[in-house]
This record gives C-alpha cells, structure tokens and sequence, in this order.
C-alpha cells in the first residue's frame, strides 16, 4: 500500500457535526443572556460596469438586558453575515447604564443628528411604552417600564442613535451626590476667610 494511501482519511470516520468558520465567527463573544434584535435590514445596490452589484446593510442592537447595550450597522453581501459583523462590533463596544427597579432613573431627552427621543421613568407594570428601534435598545438594556416620544426624525438610524444618547445621559443619586459634593467642596475652600490674628 502507498504512502498516500496510508494518510488519506476514510470518508467514513471524518466527523459531520463538527462546525465550521461560520459557526465559530457568529458564537465568538456572545453574551450569557443576550438578546439581539435587527432593528433595519436594507438591500443597497452599487452600479458597476455590467449592472448592479447587490448587497445588505444590518443595524442591529446587542444587550444583556442588565444595564448594557450596544448598536452597530454591518454591511455584506448575505443578510446572516451582516447581522453578524454587526453584533460583533456591537457587542465590543457596549456601555453600562444605570437602571434601577426595572426603570431609568430620570426623565432625559437625547438627540443623534435630526433624531431626538425623550424618555422619563414609569411605575411598575406600565410596560415599555416605546416603538421601532425605541423599543429594541431600551428592551435590550434590560428597562421594564418607561414612558418615550420620538419627537424628531422617524428615520431608525437616528432613533436608535439618539436612544443611546439617552442613556449615556443618566446619573444614579450617588453619582449626583459626588460630583455635587466635589464641587460644594472646592467652593467652601475658596470663600473660607483668612484666620484672623487676635489682639492681644
């Protein structure tokens, strides 16, 4: 029997399940209780010499539904592929915001180009009172009850957008307390006046 004989694997024992580059690509990184929605999926069209040359653009939002979310737009030639690269940059360029009992801590209004959304915090049960891509980050963060208005563009690049925005506004009483408490102190000593000597 030749050498390459002896090498040349049986057909039969090669393993079927094993997975591949694909596989590997989508479940590198992702979260213990993730929750990732496609918020827009567009065909694009490029036209070159000979006709169009087609392909997919994904803006998709990655969140742990604990207070950390990410937004990304992937670009592809296949849809799955897209949303891939999307999640993958999503998912590394995540931020953590406050939520406390299931809801944001203040009202706050955030604007992304012509986008701007106001949130302001709701009780218990109220549900997520928001629409489209609204929905999709404030569901993702892990925010339970909360009141929205789009009260500019429609577009869902720029709500999504100016939603992140939002968030990256909200400050817990702690946080309030000490950047206030720093700047109390640091006046108290510039008005303190001088010791004066005493008259003997």
């Amino acid at each position: 029997m030749s050498e390459k004989a002896l090498t040349q694997k049986d057909p039969a024992t090669v393993r079927k399940d094993r997975p591949g580059r694909g596989f590997k690509r989508e479940m590198e990184g992702a979260l213990e209780n993730e929750k990732l929605t496609v918020v827009n999926l567009t065909r694009t069209a490029k036209v070159v010499k000979g006709g169009k040359r087609f392909s997919f653009r994904a803006l998709v939002v990655v969140g742990d539904t604990n207070g950390s979310v990410g937004v990304s737009i992937g670009k592809a030639n296949q849809v799955q592929l897209a949303i891939q690269k999307a999640a993958s940059h999503a998912r590394k360029h995540m931020g953590k915001y406050p939520i406390i009992n299931n809801t944001i801590p203040h009202e706050t209004t955030g604007k992304f180009g012509t986008g701007s959304v106001w949130m302001k915090p709701a009780a218990p049960g109220t549900g997520v009172i928001a629409g489209g891509g609204v929905r999709a980050v404030l569901e993702a963060a892990g925010v339970q009850n909360v009141l929205t208005k789009n009260i500019g563009s429609s577009n869902p690049f720029n709500m999504v957008y100016a939603t992140c925005e939002a968030l990256k506004t909200l400050r817990t009483k702690e946080q309030v307390a000490r950047m206030r408490g720093k700047g109390e102190g640091a006046a108290k000593e510039t008005t303190t006046p001088a010791a004066q000597p005493s008259a003997n």
